[in-house]
C-alpha cells in the first residue's frame, strides 16, 4: 500500500484488494455500496478526518452517508453513520470483505 497508511491490512482484506486490481472502485449492484480501491483508501480516510474521529478504523466504502469500516487489527467490516464518528458505536456488519459482499443485503437490513 502506498505508505500514507500506517499500518499492515488483514489478510483477507489485502487479497481483495489485489484480486480487485487498479479498477477504481468496486461496485456491490444491488446495494449502491461503493468499496474503494487500493489506491483510493488513504484519500477517501483523509478526507473524511477517519483518523480522527475513529483511530481504530478506517474506511473501505460506503452508501451514501453510511461508511463501512475495517478494523485495524483483523478482518471484521463495521459500519457507521458519517455524521456520527467518534460519537456512536461502531456497528458489526460481518468477519470479512467477502462475507460482507456475500450477505450485505441480508445484514444491513438488521444492523
Amino acid at each position: 500500500m502506498n505508505n500514507q497508511m500506517d499500518f499492515v491490512l488483514p489478510a483477507l482484506y489485502d487479497k481483495f484488494l489485489s484480486d480487485m486490481g487498479d479498477i477504481g472502485e468496486f461496485i456491490i449492484e444491488d446495494r449502491g455500496i461503493i468499496l474503494y480501491s487500493k489506491a483510493d483508501l488513504p484519500e477517501r480516510n483523509i478526507i473524511y478526518q477517519i483518523e480522527e474521529w475513529e483511530p481504530d478504523f478506517f474506511m473501505i466504502g460506503q452508501e451514501g452517508d453510511l461508511a463501512f469500516f475495517k478494523k485495524d487489527s483483523d478482518d471484521s467490516i463495521y459500519m457507521n453513520d458519517l455524521g456520527a464518528l467518534g460519537s456512536v458505536e461502531m456497528n458489526y456488519v460481518a468477519s470479512d470483505v467477502y462475507e460482507f459482499i456475500k450477505h450485505v443485503g441480508e445484514n444491513l437490513d438488521r444492523c
